[in-house]
């Protein structure tokens, strides 16, 4: 049983949206994901920091709370 729930954690969702223009490709070429290096959601053409849906993931869990 592979269950997922979205938590909270201070009132604040963990799930995060690093790029700007949240909007997922259609299609290649996809950004890489600046921690790994490996494909995103997202595509080339997104500025800012863009990052695959695990350190997404990743780096919500770090900053939860953090302040």
């Amino acid at each position: 049983m592979d269950e997922r729930r979205e938590e909270t954690y201070c009132g604040a969702s963990t799930a995060t949206t690093a790029a700007t223009g949240t909007e997922a490709a259609a299609g290649p070429p996809y950004a890489e994901c600046v921690l790994c290096r490996k494909p995103t959601e997202y595509p080339e053409s997104v500025k800012g920091i863009t990052l695959c849906p695990v350190c997404e993931w990743q780096e919500a869990q770090r900053t939860a709370c953090s302040g």
